[in-house]
């Protein structure tokens, strides 16, 4: 082979060796792409979840809150009831020693005259 043959050939293997550095470098810059791309998805993803997560707990603890007030508010008027019940059971019993301590008076008074 002669040298000016010899040269082209060299230059035709640097520039073949060009185009593939070339086209590494743009499958790179793809690829680096694409999970750039990928590692957004995962991230909007993963906050989505995040969010409905959060979004139940809270569901969850209002309802939980919500039985509590209702629990509440039921043992408050069967307290309620329980104190008018026993009022009015002793109701009688008061009437009854107020009249008695009353008739006792007016007799003592009586007695007295």
């Amino acid at each position: 082979m002669a040298r000016p043959e010899v040269l082209d050939g060299i230059k035709q293997a640097e520039r073949e060796a060009e185009e593939i550095r070339e086209e590494a470098r743009a499958d790179r810059d793809e690829r680096i792409e694409k999970a750039a791309e990928r590692a957004e998805e995962i991230r909007e993803e993963a906050q989505q979840e995040a969010d409905d997560s959060e979004e139940k707990r809270m569901a969850e603890a209002r309802e939980e809150i919500e039985a509590e007030r209702e629990r509440a508010l039921q043992e408050g008027e069967d307290e309620r009831q329980a104190l008018l019940s026993r009022a009015d059971d002793r109701r009688e019993d008061v009437v009854a020693y107020v009249v008695d301590r009353f008739v006792e008076r007016v007799e003592g008074i009586d007695a007295q005259t």
